[in-house]
Order: structure tokens, then C-alpha cells, then sequence
């Protein structure tokens, strides 16, 4: 038998990533991190994130992005749709 169904837009999008969840990520990753987060758009998709670590002392700054996007575990691009990044040395 035949059956159609209405198809929802919604099903299976991306519902974003609360801000504790990518916080969560970047502590296991860097447990001295000082971190704060903002979410610039209320969706929890388009996030602003400053993270300070001793783990970037002597890093570039490309290689502590990269350091940031590896914690988050393949999310970035996915659940995570969009991460405005700065990152710090700590002493």
C-alpha cells in the first residue's frame, strides 16, 4: 500500500548547541580554560567564544583555532553552526 505523507521542513535540521554543551567541550579539552560565551543571535547556532588557556602558550594563533575546533569533536559545522573565536595565552 501507498502512503503519503507531508513532509516537515524541520525534521532533522540542526537545532543549534547550547552554550554549556560547547562550554562542556572546551573544558574537557582545556581544563584551565577561563571561557565566556555569547550567543550573537539567540538561536544558539551563531556563537562568540573567548577562550583563555595555558595550553596556546607558543601556539599560533591558527594552531590554537584548531586546537578549539578539535575539542568540539566534529560538532563545528554540523550542530554547531557558527563559532566567532578568540584565543589567549594564559601566563
Amino acid at each position: 500500500m501507498l502512503s503519503l505523507s507531508k513532509h516537515d521542513p524541520t525534521e532533522g535540521a540542526d537545532m543549534g548547541m547550547k552554550g554549556s554543551e560547547i562550554e562542556k567541550f572546551i573544558m574537557d579539552a582545556f581544563p584551565d580554560a577561563e571561557i565566556e560565551m555569547k550567543d550573537l543571535a539567540g538561536d544558539d547556532n551563531h556563537w562568540a567564544a573567548t577562550v583563555k588557556s595555558s595550553a596556546f602558550k607558543g601556539k599560533t594563533r591558527v594552531a590554537q583555532h584548531q586546537m578549539v575546533y578539535a575539542a568540539l569533536k566534529g560538532n563545528m559545522g554540523g550542530v554547531l553552526h557558527a563559532l566567532q573565536l578568540t584565543t589567549v595565552a594564559k601566563d
